[in-house]
């Protein structure tokens, strides 16, 4: 029976492969088989001149077919013995074989027991369960293809798969129930499994195209938007361009910088009348540079010479010049200058300079020296009789290019620096016209207190004083608010629910009484303000002195006198509690100490 199935097989294999390529490919519109029916065997090497049970077998591959192929040799090579045989016919069983252990058994070649006939009537039993589908089909295959008459359902799927496997790799399942004949209105149905490596190239292939395509996309949009200028209006970038604006300050609402504002005057003489300079041949510098700490009235100094002498004010912040596009900052710098020209006389005011004027490095970027070069470019470029001033203000004075600073540029350097007491005194007074102010409250006093403070952070101490006025429902606001407020800045708020131990509380009481009672008996320590226990920030305790001026300067003696009343709170300590219970509230006057000592000593 072997070799008559292998002579039908070699005359039938061509009619059989053009059967099976029309099913091939017309698999995925014909089947409709549930998934799970479906065998899915491994990848099947090409047959060639096999027998239909060699045919069959090569319908696993890898390692299910060395498996059988080792379990047939061993079997055949032990043809008397029946535990070798069942190895055999269990594995066919198990890989759906049951034609070839039905034809294995009939030969009696080999020997067999009783669980030998267990496995052949398993056999039987699947052969037989498609056996009466395949009768309805035998007469229409046996009328399409007589020749393939004398094949099994079996033998046909075992055919079919080879060829497919054959024409399309990897792995191959054909359904075992309703298999058809491989003609037309009886296709076989079989299902291509790809592997797990084509898979997976499959895979990449898409996320590369996919991030190809994606990041072209997003280039060209970039592109588009960058040179239509689009998202120009979106972003609001109209905002940031320089529009004059009319100014209503004037030189008496700026105070504490006198000499400045002398300086200023003379712009304002010009802008109001040019022909009284130009006839002489005078020329007022192209740029100047206002320096000075920040709050000291800078911006507000270039505001009042516009409002003085009634002349358009453009004003640009450094910052405002350059965005993440290059370029941007060298055509805001024409722009701003174009548009004074227009309007001239005219006032240009660019505040922190050192934004766009820092100095230049040869390792920088030629976009980052793009806007400082155009503004140099602006510069030299109109005339000093052209009724356009630039103004600019900068904290950091030693960090812009020379090239900007040189003369015919910004070449006049004006001063706005702390306010002394007297400038203090005016400062308070102006915007203490805009609050309800007791009558107990002086100015003076607040101003001797606030050393250091420039005018914007006398303008906060008024806010705060009046904010706690407020807060405690006051009609006006006291002395005690300005102390709370002066208190409040120069050390933070009260920490009043900080829990402290009473020994602690009378420890630091006794502190600061050593400090005020050394400074009322040392002829030559400041005058004593307020002496306070309440907690703020870091601090337990503080002793406030009030100087009568701003001091400059200091002899040996004031700076001994400094030192006692350092000390005076040690003291006091060591004298109640002795020297082994001095606490650790000295540490802030060991460091004092030390800056004492050694501005006495250089």
């Amino acid at each position: 029976m072997s070799d008559n199935l292998t002579i039908t097989l070699g005359s039938r294999a061509a009619s059989l492969s053009s059967q099976l390529s029309r099913f091939a490919t017309t698999r995925r519109h014909h089947s409709t088989l549930p998934f799970a029916q479906l065998n899915r065997p491994s990848p099947i090497p090409k047959p060639t001149g096999l027998s239909p049970l060699q045919c069959q077998r090569y319908l696993f591959g890898g390692s299910s077919q060395n498996v059988l192929a080792r379990m047939e040799r061993s079997a055949n090579n032990n043809p008397g013995s029946a535990a070798a045989q069942n190895s055999l016919y269990n594995a066919l069983l198990k890989a759906n074989m049951p034609g070839i252990i039905i034809e294995r058994y009939r030969s009696g070649k080999f020997a067999s027991n009783s669980l030998s006939e267990a496995v052949y009537a398993k056999a039987l039993q699947k052969v037989g369960s498609g056996s009466e589908q395949a009768l309805g089909q035998g007469q229409q295959q046996q009328q399409l293809n007589p020749a393939n008459q004398n094949l099994s359902a079996d033998q046909l799927q075992a055919i079919g798969q080879a060829v497919a496997a054959r024409s399309y790799g990897g792995q191959i399942g054909i359904s075992n129930k309703n298999s058809g004949t491989g003609a037309k209105d009886t296709p076989l149905y079989v299902v291509v499994d790809e592997s797990l490596g084509s898979s997976i190239f499959r895979w990449v292939r898409f996320f590369l195209f996919f991030g190809f395509i994606t990041y072209f996309s997003l280039l060209l949009v970039t592109v588009f938007v960058e040179t239509t200028g689009i998202m120009k209006n979106v972003r609001g970038s109209q905002a940031n361009e320089a529009k004059p604006e009319h100014q209503t300050v004037r030189f008496s609402d700026v105070h504490g910088c006198d000499e400045a504002k002398d300086e200023l005057q003379e712009l304002v003489e010009f802008l109001s009348n040019p022909e009284r300079f130009s006839s002489l041949g005078g020329k007022l510098p192209k740029g100047i540079l206002l320096v000075g700490p920040p709050g000291t009235g800078k911006t507000l100094l270039a505001r009042a010479v516009a409002g003085e002498a009634g002349v358009p004010f453009f004003y640009m912040s450094g910052s405002e010049f350059d965005e993440i596009y290059v370029g941007v900052g060298a055509k805001r710098v024409r722009e701003l200058f174009a548009q004074a020209r227009a309007k001239a006389p005219a006032i240009i005011f660019i505040d922190e300079l050192d934004a766009i004027g820092a100095k230049r490095n040869e390792r920088d970027a030629a976009y980052v020296k793009q806007t400082l070069n155009q503004l140099l470019t602006e510069l030299d470029g109109f005339s000093q009789t052209s009724g356009v001033i630039i103004i600019a203000a900068t904290n950091f004075p030693e960090l812009l290019d020379k090239a900007l600073t040189r003369p015919g540029r910004f070449d006049r350097k004006v001063d706005v620096n702390l306010p002394d007491v007297r400038g203090r005194v005016d400062i308070l007074n102006h915007h203490m016209k805009n609050i309800q102010v007791s009558t107990e409250v002086d100015a003076t006093v607040i101003a001797r207190g606030t050393p250091g403070f420039s005018g914007a952070d006398l303008e906060n101490l008024i806010n705060q004083a009046a904010i706690r006025a407020s807060r405690d429902k006051k009609a006006k606001v006291g002395p005690e608010d300005f102390d709370y407020a002066k208190d409040k800045i120069l050390m933070g708020a009260e920490a009043r629910n900080r829990m402290l131990r009473d020994e602690d509380k009378l420890k630091t009481a006794y502190h600061e009484a050593g400090h005020a009672l050394v400074a009322y008996f040392s002829p030559d320590a400041m005058p004593l303000y307020k002496i306070t226990i309440v907690p703020r920030g870091v601090s337990l305790g503080t002793t406030h002195f009030l100087p009568e001026m701003d001091i400059v300067s200091k002899d040996y003696t004031e700076y001994i006198s400094d030192i006692d009343v350092s000390m005076g709170g040690r003291a006091a300590e060591e004298l109640i509690y002795g020297p082994d219970r001095v606490s650790s509230g000295i540490s802030g006057v060991s460091f004092f100490l030390s800056l004492m000592l050694y501005r006495l000593l250089t």
